[in-house]
């Protein structure tokens, strides 16, 4: 990848240095020519061959990029440290009829990963149940009192999906118990592991695999492929009568999981969502049908679809409702229970917008109080703040201010619950992690764009003051300046429906492969309005005569939303990302409005 030097000793995109979002606009293709060139090798339309190759496509892998499969990507899962472990110990507990537990965690990721374990040991003959843990009462991860609890039940064997890797005093006592617990994560590790029967993490630090970019409902299939095969071996389907599943049945399963985990879309991750779009389309699973229906989902799913509309209400049953709501869901073959599963997930997700609303609102005003936000860290605390929504409000921080952020809310007995969003340059998962090693924190963890953390209100100032001196000298050592990445430049007449399917044979589009981003330059916004609680709606009239329809979400109160709406006929360079406008069955596009300047 480019380093932020070279980046920044070319020209901005149109010379726009600072933004009404605060932010330098850069070409993401430093040479036009690359793409020029991919473009006539492959004979693919120009617009295609810039956007691969501002995203370091070339000749050699054009092809598995824009044609992704798992033949191509899916490697031997034995690679990974432990797998063989696990995979023995699950097959003998399968064969011998021992109970078996699935311990997920409560996010997207863990719904997924929990949902395609149950579906997969329940038709192998498995005897299990799937357990998620309370985000109030029981915090992330396992825990003591928990795994105590399975064991009563005549639980043998517990695999925690999505968590567990540095459950240290949970697991100790868990192994004191007589129970024995595989752990599959992907979260960042310490040099430490904890005590278990198998630990099955990429990211484990004397791990050589290059599956580290996975989600955990990535590595939770690569555990299931590798069972498979194992119980084929044993002559297990044969001798019980059960048919081999077809793994790929459940790949709608880990293209949502690894969408809504926000991982890099390279690689595996990338043959790992382009197929199980095409699962999802078929609309076999139940809990998925009801979730696209009750979210009023009409068209072919893409990972926007994921990320934005069926993932939230997923995760809503986490943050503000029941926990297990949204692994049941997606693991049920029963339409009507899917049905008011996803009815009462639709309605956690309308109260978990409301809490965010409060609990946003709050925190600006916190931070905002003080002056200018630091340029290091954003980092706000409040009682009584519900902890199913600060991961959402530290996102939003983080893109208000192009800073890392941390939110944490504090209870009545001086315990503080936080999660954190970063930006690129800074690993807060190792930040926090240290941050824990250095006896600020009594848990923490994450990976580099994301983590949480449980502090004590009485230290609160030194972790505040260790995080930001951290985080500050990572900003420094890469450079670090918010910026906005532009593949190109259109007139409204140009933003039409052929070219979005153009677009398209480029995605799925996620981290690592950001939707292509365009400006509409020197256009007059006529017709600026306020839609719903604080969405921006405009008409954009360009040089070529032609109008496009743009919406700015969530910009009322922010630098975007006055400069659109006070514009006064005065031209703007608009950017954003070209959306299928289906309104009234018309084939037109619109513009989903990021960013604008001033001439």
């Amino acid at each position: 990848m480019e380093a932020a030097s070279e980046r920044l000793s070319r020209a901005s995109f149109l010379n726009v240095e600072t933004s009404a979002g605060g932010k330098r606009w850069e070409e993401r293709l430093a040479d036009p020519r690359r793409g020029l060139a991919l473009a006539q090798r492959l004979d693919l339309p120009e617009i295609v061959g810039r956007i691969l190759a501002a995203r370091d496509v070339d000749l050699d892998s054009a092809e598995a990029y824009l044609n992704p499969t798992l033949r191509q990507f899916l490697p031997d899962p034995s690679h990974l440290r432990d797998m063989d472990q696990a995979v023995e110990r699950l097959v003998k507990a399968i064969r011998e009829g021992e109970r078996i537990a699935v311990f997920g965690d409560y996010d997207v990721d863990g719904a997924t990963s929990s949902a395609l374990l149950h579906r997969f040991l329940k038709q192998a003959g498995a005897d299990l149940r799937v357990y998620i843990p309370d985000r109030i009462t029981e915090g992330y991860g396992p825990n003591a009192t928990a795994l105590r609890q399975l064991r009563s039940e005549g639980i043998a064997v517990v695999i925690t999906v999505d968590c567990g890797i540095t459950s240290f005093d949970a697991l100790e006592d868990a192994a004191d118990q007589g129970l024995e617990v595989i752990v599959v994560d992907h979260h960042a590790a310490e040099p430490r592991l904890p005590v278990a029967a198998a630990v099955v993490n990429p990211n484990r630090q004397d791990e050589e695999s290059d599956c580290g970019h996975l989600a955990a409902v990535g590595v939770t299939f690569l555990l299931i492929v590798a069972l498979n095969r194992g119980l084929r071996q044993a002559g297990w389907f044969q001798q019980s009568g059960l048919s081999e599943p077809d793994l790929k049945q459940w790949l709608d399963l880990v293209a949502l999981g690894t969408v809504c985990d926000v991982v890099p879309l390279y690689g595996l991750n990338r043959a790992f969502v382009t197929q199980g779009l095409k699962v999802m389309g078929q609309r076999k699973n139940p809990g998925l049908v009801a979730l696209s229906d009750v979210a009023k989902l009409s068209e072919r799913p893409d990972s926007f679809h994921l990320g934005f509309m069926l993932g939230p209400r997923v995760n809503a049953g986490g943050r503000v409702g029941e926990a297990g709501l949204g692994a049941t869901l997606l693991a049920t073959d029963d339409a009507v229970e899917a049905r008011d599963l996803a009815s009462r997930l639709d309605r956690y997700n309308a109260e978990r917008k409301e809490l965010e609303a409060q609990v946003l609102d709050q925190a600006i005003e916190q931070v905002e109080a003080n002056g200018e936000p630091p340029g290091g860290l954003v980092i706000a605390a409040g009682p009584n703040w519900h902890p199913g929504v600060i991961g959402i409000v530290a996102s939003r921080l983080k893109d208000r201010y192009n800073a890392p952020a941390i939110v944490i809310a504090l209870d009545e007995k001086g315990l503080g619950k936080g999660s954190g969003r970063s930006v690129p340059g800074v690993d807060l998962g190792a930040t926090v992690i240290a941050a824990r090693q250095a006896g600020l924190l009594i848990n923490g963890g994450g990976h580099p764009m994301a983590a949480g953390l449980t502090v004590a209100a009485d230290a609160l100032k030194g972790l505040e003051a260790f995080l930001t001196e951290r985080i500050t000298s990572q900003l420094k050592a890469v450079d670090y300046r918010p910026s906005l990445g532009i593949d190109g430049a259109l007139q409204p007449g140009g933003a039409t429906a052929d070219l979005l399917r153009e677009i398209e044979r480029c995605g799925p589009f996620g981290v690592g492969n950001p939707q292509p981003r365009f400006v509409l330059p020197s256009v007059q916004v006529a017709n600026a309005s306020v839609v719903g609680a604080d969405h921006v709606r405009c008409s954009l009239a360009g040089v070529d005569g032609k109008r496009i329809k743009g919406i700015a979400f969530r910009a009322l109160d922010n630098p975007l939303g006055e400069l659109l709406l006070k514009s006064g006929g005065v031209p703007l360079h608009v950017a954003g990302k070209l959306k299928l406008d289906s309104w009234a069955g018309r084939d037109a596009v619109q513009i989903i409005i990021e960013d604008a300047a001033s001439i």
